[in-house]
């Protein structure tokens, strides 16, 4: 499969890669809405709702169990990569894609109708853990397809900016869900948000899965996969083929992922409530400052993407992760004055980092794989690194906080993670560039000027 000289003058958007852009953008964006709505959730009022025992009891031991449920679902997305990534690779990204999105909805829907435990005691806890575990399976498998679909629509030179629009579906899916949280908080009391409230955003998931599945349903097929069918290179054993060949590219994956995705979570779940609870911040406000930070996120992230298609995509990681190093102790000093104006614009500075060693990550990935094991490559890599990173960053961040009495312990545990991550990404070659068709490998460049 050739690609395009980079040197060629850019050309306007197809009404095909248009397509697959919303798509991919749409899909990601309701699925994180679905994982973020309950991280936020769990952070605000599960614990009180599904743990109400240990809620009267110690109530911090309470919020710890609430945070970890957060985690619990991590631990499922390697199963989730493994399935999607095996089918995906044998039967096509479009249709993994599909699927993931309303096994997402589904788990979503049915936690906004659940009993809680003043209804039906210790099953409470455990259905809602269950819900929990879909949805990481789900999630495992979204985000490899979601990646592909774009990198693999995407002209050579604009592999970056490409790959971009599925992480955006992260902040986009963050401004959603608090967004909605916001509104509800604002339009009800405490005590309604607490009886009923808190349904509304999971169930408007089923309202925003039917128009992901319609976006969906209309992209064609990632034009690799259909090379890999006319050759009939389909890996039959993706898995098996991948561990035998690729392994350090998966550890790779992995290592680069675990700071981005434990800062995010920081933002995602930890800060909504250090700001409530331990600062004493109004909620409202909070989440206002959330959602800004979000957009933060999500303007650095296309940045992120588009800048590693002029620079690289290691160099940009490289800046982003310098970048969440360097900030990570003022960030805590600022939110320590108690001011939400700090408090926001604290969060909103992180983000800057957060969107420069997450913009590019989808090309990167894309690019260390060969075609036939490709979408299994991406999605166990990336279900890895979500669980040394971001799966229980909010619980760690808890425990470090009730230990030290010193928020910049959370801070100084970013930054270890931070000096992995940057490692990681600096043993990798520069990807920019690799022909990403069946015949292509890691070491195989396209025609393309050096920057």
């Amino acid at each position: 499969m050739s690609e395009p000289n980079a040197a060629a003058p850019r050309r306007r958007l197809s009404t095909e890669e248009r397509k697959v852009l919303a798509s991919t953008l749409a899909g990601t964006s309701i699925e994180w809405y679905d994982f973020f709505i309950y991280a936020q959730a769990a952070s605000l009022v599960f614990a009180p709702l599904f743990f109400s025992p240990l809620s009267a009891d110690s109530p911090g031991l309470a919020d710890l169990i609430s945070l970890a449920t957060i985690g619990i679902s991590f631990l499922f997305r390697p199963l989730g990569a493994v399935v999607a990534g095996r089918f995906g690779d044998r039967l096509g990204r479009k249709k993994m894609l599909v699927f993931t999105l309303v096994t997402m909805g589904a788990a979503t829907t049915l936690i906004g109708l659940m009993p809680t435990y003043g209804d039906i005691g210790m099953a409470a806890p455990l259905v809602l853990i269950l819900l929990r575990i879909v949805q990481g399976f789900s999630a495992g498998g979204e985000w490899g397809g979601a990646a592909l679909m774009s990198v693999e629509h995407a002209p050579v030179t604009r592999r970056g900016l490409f790959g971009a629009y599925p992480q955006i579906g992260v902040p986009i899916g963050l401004i959603l869900a608090t967004g909605v949280l916001w509104l509800l908080t604002t339009v009800t009391t405490t005590e309604q948000f607490n009886a009923w409230g808190w349904r509304i955003p999971f169930l408007f998931s089923a309202v925003l899965v039917l128009l992901g599945y319609l976006i969906r349903r209309a992209v064609e097929e990632s034009p690799v996969f259909q090379e890999m069918l006319r050759r009939r290179k389909a890996s039959s054993a993706p898995l098996r083929d991948l561990l035998r060949r690729n392994p350090v590219q998966v550890l790779l994956t992995a290592l680069i992922f675990v700071a981005n995705n434990a800062a995010g979570y920081l933002v995602i779940a930890y800060f909504l409530s250090y700001g409530i609870e331990t600062l004493g911040l109004p909620r409202s406000s909070v989440l206002v400052a959330t959602v800004l930070a979000a957009v933060g996120w999500l303007a650095s992230t296309l940045y992120g993407g588009a800048l590693s298609d002029r620079i690289g995509r290691v160099r940009t990681f490289q800046i982003g992760y310098a970048f969440v190093f360097v900030w990570m102790l003022p960030l805590f000093l600022l939110l320590d004055t108690g001011h939400i104006v700090a408090f926001g614009g604290a969060i909103l500075v992180l983000t800057l980092g957060l969107g420069l060693s997450y913009g590019p990550m989808s090309a990167l990935y894309a690019e260390m794989f060969p075609a036939p094991v490709r979408y299994s490559g991406v999605s166990i890599g990336y279900a890895f690194g979500a669980i040394l990173g971001g799966a229980f960053a909010p619980t760690l961040a808890e425990l470090l906080m009730q230990e030290t009495g010193w928020s910049g312990s959370i801070g100084v545990y970013i930054m270890l993670l931070s000096v992995i991550s940057f490692a990681a990404v600096t043993a990798v070659r520069e990807t920019k560039g690799v022909d990403l068709g069946v015949t292509g490998s890691a070491t195989t460049r396209s025609a393309e000027p050096t920057s």
